[in-house]
Formats: C-alpha cells, sequence, structure tokens
C-alpha cells in the first residue's frame, strides 16, 4: 500500500472517529435538551383517611402511589424484565441486537410485527413525548434513553418504569395494580401474581383478567414461560405455577358517591387554609386525615335518597346537611344535595332566609346575656305596628304576655320582635358577628331570619355548636391533619376558642331548645338521643300556605347540625308544603343511626350553672275554709286551710278583704295549705282569699273563693 493510500485511509479513519465523536456528542447535547427531570416527577394518588387511620378513599386524577425499587420482589422485577427486556441490564439504553432481530422479522412477514423497544426506550416515550409516530419522534425516543441511561441507575431507571406504566381500569404503577387486581401491597405479590401484572402493560384492556380472564391468563403463562427461558423458573415452578387459575380480588379505588360533598368541601380547605389546589391534592400523594365518620356519612347519603323522607307531594326538593362534633368542630358528614355532583352546586355553602332558626342565636341567647331577663321573663305578646312593620304568631293567638321560655318553645313571631326592639337591633347583630353571621340587614325582622342573603347550614351548624359548648365559638374544619408524601405533618387544624355567651346562658338555652322538641314546634319525629334544636320556615309569597326553606338546626352533647329542605329556585309550581315538620324527622331519624361513639344519655350539667326549673302551675284553690282557733296574740286565731299543689315551690298570697270592693295583701306562704292570722279582732272579723304565685314570672295566678270565719271548732 502506497503512501498516498496509507494518508487516505488514516484520513478516513480519523474522519470516522471524529464524526462518531460529533454523533456521541449530539446525543448527549441532544439528550440533555429534552430530558426535563421534572417530567420524572409522577402524579400520585392522595389518601383520605379518618382519625383511625382507616382509608376512607382514595383522591386522584391518576391513581397512582409510589413506592421504591426496594418495596419490588425481585420475581416482580424478573417478570417484567423477561417479557419486557431480557438485556436491560447489558445495554445502554438502546439494544442494536432486539432491533436487528425485529427488522428481520417484519422483513419476513412483510409487516410490523415485533418491537425492540427496550424498558429505557418505553420509560422515555412515555414520560417526555406525544403519542405521534414519526422518525423524529423516535429519534428522540433513542436519545433520551440513551441520556436516562447516562444519568440514572438501572434500578432508578426500572423503579421509574414500574411506577408510571398504565395496568387498566385507572390503575398507573405496580402498587395501584397491586391494590385493585389483588387487594395487597406490592411486598405482598406472588410469582404468579407478578407476571400477571407483567403481561398487561402491552395492552391492558385486552389482557384485563377481569374483563378477559382466559386471555388474561394466556398472556400470564407467556410471561412465566419466558421467565423460565430466562432462567429466573426452573421448569418444574414454571409448569406448576402455569397451573393455577386466575384469583383476582377486586378492590374498586373509586370515588364512592356518598363521599363526593365532603371531598369536595375537603379539596376546598385544603386550597383556603393551606393554599394547596385541587390539582395538586389530587396528584401530590398527599394523606389527609379527616374526622368524617363514614357510617353516619353513608346513613346521611342512603336517607337522602329515599323519598319517603320528603313530602310526597315534593318528589323533587332538595335538601342539604351537615354534621359536626360538638367538642372539637370537626365536621362528621356533610350531603350537598339528594343528587349530588362532584364540584357542582353544594348547597351545605348555600345561603337561604334562616327562618326561626335564628330566635335563638339573635334574640333570645343575647336577652339572657344582658342579665335583664330570665328564662321566665314575661314578653309582650300583641301585635305593634313598628313604623308599618307588624310581626304576626303564625297561630294567629295572642295572650298580651307569655314568659319569655314559651316564646321559643312555641316559636312566637310577636314576643321576638318586641324582644329584639327592646334588646336594639345594632346588640343582636354583635352576637350574630361573633357567631360568624354577618348580615348586612338593619331591620327587625332579623329577629324572624328575614334577611336579604341569609346563612348556610354550615354557618347556622358552627352557630348552634356554640350552645352546645357552653357558649364557646370556633370554627369548623374538614381537615385535622395533612401530610406529604413522605410522611411530613404540613397542616393542622387549629381550634382558636372565643367566648359568645356565658355557660348559664347557653345552658338555659339548651334547656328551652329541649322543651322545642319535647312539646314545641320540633316534636315530629322520634329519637332516642337527647336533642335540643330549633326549627324555621320562611314563606313563599307566591302561593298561599307555601314554604320557600324548612330548617332544623340542633344538637346532642356529641353532634351538632343543620338540615335544609326546598327548590333551589322557589316558583309557583316549585315550592315546598308540610314546613319544617319533615327537616326535623330526617334530623331524628338520622340521629338513630349514630356510631356508639356518638351516642349520648342526656346533657350534663355543670356545677357551676343553675338549672332551667320548670314552670309552675298555677292552679286555683277551691275549697278555702277559714276558722277561729285557739293561740296567738289575743287567746284566738284565725286558720286559713287549703288543698295546696302537688308543687311545693307554689307560693300563696293571703288576702284580706277589706269591704265590698277591696282586699290588701297580708301575708304569704310557700308550699303549704294552711295560714295562721294571728292578731285579730273577735269582733270585728273579715273574709280572704288565697291566690297561687309564680315567683319565676312574677305573676299571680286565680284568685280562690272568698271564705267568711266559722267560730271555734267550726262552730
Amino acid at each position: 500500500m502506497t503512501k498516498k493510500h496509507l494518508f487516505l485511509s488514516g484520513a478516513i479513519v480519523f474522519l470516522a472517529i471524529g464524526l462518531g465523536f460529533l454523533m456521541y456528542l449530539t446525543i448527549i447535547l441532544a439528550g440533555n435538551y429534552v430530558v426535563d427531570d421534572k417530567k420524572l416527577v409522577m402524579h400520585s394518588s392522595s389518601s383520605l383517611v379518618d382519625e383511625g387511620g382507616k382509608l376512607l378513599t382514595k383522591l386522584f386524577i391518576e391513581n397512582r402511589e409510589i413506592v421504591s425499587i426496594q418495596q419490588v420482589p425481585e420475581h416482580v422485577e424478573e417478570a417484567f424484565i423477561a417479557i419486557e427486556d431480557s438485556r436491560f441490564y447489558d445495554h445502554q439504553g438502546i439494544d442494536f441486537r432486539a432491533i436487528t432481530r425485529a427488522l428481520y422479522r417484519d422483513i419476513l412477514t412483510g409487516s410490523k410485527v415485533e418491537g425492540g423497544s427496550t424498558i429505557t426506550q418505553q420509560l422515555a416515550k412515555n414520560t417526555f413525548l406525544s403519542h405521534e409516530k414519526t422518525f423524529l419522534r423516535k429519534t428522540k425516543e433513542v436519545l433520551i434513553a440513551m441520556n436516562l441511561e447516562r444519568k440514572y441507575s438501572k434500578s432508578e431507571i426500572l423503579e421509574f418504569y414500574l411506577n408510571r406504566i398504565y395496568f387498566g381500569h385507572g390503575a398507573y404503577g405496580i402498587q395501584a395494580a397491586a391494590k385493585l387486581y389483588f387487594d395487597k401491597d406490592v411486598e405482598e405479590l406472588t410469582i404468579e401474581e407478578g407476571a400477571l401484572l407483567a403481561a398487561l402493560p402491552k395492552a391492558p384492556n385486552a389482557y384485563s383478567p377481569i374483563t378477559y380472564p382466559e386471555r388474561s391468563k394466556q398472556r400470564r403463562d407467556l410471561v412465566l414461560s419466558m421467565m423460565e427461558r430466562r432462567g429466573y423458573l426452573s421448569p418444574e415452578e414454571a409448569v406448576r405455577l402455569q397451573g393455577k387459575t386466575i384469583s383476582v380480588l377486586r378492590n374498586n379505588v373509586n370515588k364512592k358517591e356518598e363521599y363526593l360533598t365532603y371531598i369536595d368541601m375537603v379539596l376546598d380547605e385544603a386550597e383556603q387554609k393551606y393554599q394547596i389546589s385541587n390539582e395538586e391534592l389530587l396528584t401530590g400523594g398527599y394523606t389527609i386525615v379527616v374526622p368524617m365518620h363514614a357510617d353516619l356519612q353513608k346513613s346521611v347519603y342512603e336517607k337522602f335518597q329515599q323519598n319517603k323522607h320528603f313530602p310526597s307531594k315534593n318528589p323533587n326538593v332538595e335538601s342539604a346537611i351537615v354534621l359536626m362534633d360538638v367538642q372539637t368542630g370537626g365536621i362528621l358528614a356533610a350531603q350537598g344535595g339528594r343528587e349530588y355532583v362532584s364540584k357542582g352546586i353544594n348547597r351545605v355553602n348555600a345561603k337561604r332566609q334562616p327562618g326561626s332558626t335564628i330566635k335563638p342565636l339573635a334574640v333570645f341567647a343575647p336577652a339572657l346575656e344582658t342579665g335583664q331577663y330570665h328564662p321566665y321573663s314575661m314578653l309582650n305578646d300583641e301585635i305593634v305596628d313598628y313604623d308599618g312593620y307588624e310581626p304576626k304568631n303564625f297561630t294567629n293567638d295572642y295572650k298580651g304576655e307569655v314568659p319569655l321560655v314559651d316564646a321559643l318553645t312555641y316559636s312566637m313571631n310577636a314576643p321576638a320582635v318586641w324582644l329584639l326592639n327592646e334588646l336594639g337591633i345594632e346588640r343582636g347583630k354583635a352576637y350574630l358577628e361573633q357567631l360568624g353571621l354577618s348580615t348586612e340587614d338593619n331591620g327587625l325582622a332579623i329577629a324572624l331570619g328575614g334577611m336579604t342573603e341569609g346563612f348556610s347550614p354550615l354557618q347556622l351548624t358552627n352557630a348552634y355548636r356554640t350552645l352546645a359548648n357552653h357558649g364557646k365559638y370556633s370554627d369548623h374544619y374538614f381537615i385535622k391533619e395533612m401530610y406529604d408524601r413522605n410522611g411530613q405533618l404540613i397542616g393542622a387544624s387549629e381550634v382558636k376558642e372565643h367566648k359568645v355567651f356565658s355557660e348559664q346562658t347557653a345552658w338555659y338555652v339548651t334547656r328551652m331548645l329541649e322543651l322545642v322538641v319535647k312539646e314545641g314546634t320540633g316534636t315530629n319525629g322520634f329519637t332516642n338521643e337527647p336533642l335540643a334544636g330549633k326549627t324555621g320556615t320562611t314563606s313563599f309569597k307566591g302561593v298561599s300556605g307555601g314554604v320557600r326553606d324548612a330548617w332544623f338546626a340542633g344538637y346532642t352533647p356529641n353532634v351538632v347540625g343543620t338540615i335544609w329542605m326546598g327548590f333551589d329556585r322557589t316558583t309557583e309550581t316549585s315550592y315546598l308544603e308540610g314546613g319544617s315538620s319533615y327537616p326535623t324527622a330526617l334530623f331524628k331519624e338520622i340521629l338513630n343511626d349514630l356510631p356508639n361513639d356518638l351516642k349520648s344519655t342526656s346533657f350534663i350539667r355543670s356545677m357551676a350553672v343553675n338549672d332551667l326549673e320548670p314552670p309552675i302551675q298555677l292552679d286555683k284553690v277551691s275549697d278555702l275554709s277559714a276558722s277561729l282557733v285557739f293561740g296567738g296574740k289575743r287567746l284566738l286565731s284565725v286558720k286559713l286551710t287549703w288543698t295546696p299543689s302537688d308543687d311545693e315551690r307554689t307560693r300563696y298570697h293571703i288576702y284580706e278583704v277589706t269591704n265590698e270592693h277591696g282586699a290588701k295583701k297580708i301575708g304569704s306562704v310557700d308550699g303549704s295549705g294552711e295560714y295562721f292570722i294571728r292578731s285579730i279582732n273577735v269582733f270585728r272579723l273579715h273574709e280572704y282569699f288565697v291566690v297561687p304565685y309564680d315567683y319565676l314570672t312574677d305573676r299571680e295566678g286565680p284568685a280562690s273563693n272568698v271564705s267568711e270565719v266559722s267560730g271555734p271548732f267550726g262552730f
């Protein structure tokens, strides 16, 4: 060979080396350009768990739970490598031997029958590239695969791959697949289960063991054969495992219908309190601890589907309810509609006129708090014109005066408005403000819930919890604690209480609201739970007797809640009938299904407060007699006797008739049926009568018969 030829050959070799180096450099640079490490961060489903750590449901865009490669059993890794990329540990991202074999078979068959993509290439394609089938896309796939091999170890690449691939029926990643098909963690997968999962990525729908069990078994057995061929299994093991049938224990991870309202409110709270967007929560792998009681939430949902709990004449009536833990403020259950749609109209947050449910909060509790009123203070019960506003009782019956306790028990409108007028509207509104119930309205109609905007069931529940919680207000929460995917606590509920009412006021109102349920407007339905509550209705003026909103707000020692019924838009053809009777009865039905740890036997009174005394019945005395008896300052006295009331608290005022037209009070006696008048003039005896007296209301009852004085010993 001449020098010229040697020089030419050397130049060619040098040029080839240079071109090879440039190509390698191009691969490195181009690969680095398209490899965005952020894209390797995968969506991971978040978990909603109760306070005991039990999984309630998954929240996700893609149902995926990321696991480390150390959690994946070796035989599971081997199943995927055997069927997808047998030379995975030998190549640098591209398997030229597999590509050559694939091309050869394609040429023989005259069509594309076998691919040559490695696991690394599949990861590159699924993570960084679109699904367009072009030469440029395939070139990018090769460049990215080679750079992935440079940047990451084989174990890391396999971990990325196993966590990313789709296994069918909404399951992404091997952990979600293990849960879906076998209801177990990836660490617990057997060899044949691992082989079944390895069979799916090629065509998850076509090889689904749920939809096509026979086809799935054939594909699984192929994987087991490949494992035997690659030396991962002995022939005996492969035959034995191929003899096993497909056994799938499907674990449905779809969002449960009964949880939809609660989930939406968790998403809202995460965004408002912790600045975590809905998308981030659905993809970030968080663990969210919630105070939900799953059985109670299910009970609420199921009862909302049953027409028997709603007016038969209003089959399309809507409703909403929220139940809260009295002690903590945690939301136990919430339902935003009878057919609630995720991210639809959430009536738990919808503001409506509250009707008479506002009376304890805006009028009666504030009145007691002044110290100028007590449960038996007498209120005006007459029609009064307040500059053109004339509130009327629903019954159109007026007694002139009624005790405060009766005005609340029987939901009398005239006394409530009169009392707010006496207190002052601004004072009532100030208390509402402290209860989280702000309103721009300034009229006396506030006393009856007549407002421009009104309040939501959630707001009313928070406010009523103040009465149940000894007069202390704090906000509610749906999220107790939140942890990131690494188990680090990133947020927790904080209870910040402030006192609105004294413990004594809260107790008095609780006792009076018990009377509402036992003998007042809240008697509909039945429950064994001790219950204090208030009904409320708002009228629809378009139809005589029509109702726009019907309410019941109440509480047991452990659970407080509010239920609303009505229509989203009330019209002359869509209005409510039956008033508050239906929400009251349904609320009690729900209480009957309370879990044992939320049940109670009675409200417990603190020793620091006085109990609400029952009313004193002022029965007329009809058997008064007066007689002279020995004893007294002047040898003889007048003894009055009568049959006293069984209620020993009854006080009797003693009256002496001074002339035909007058009488004067000369004494009193508590609970007794006799009274001695010891200073008398036997030559000028008088007539007497007694009047029962109620010290609670400071009112006298009917006068007894008038009795003349008979002689000594009845003569």
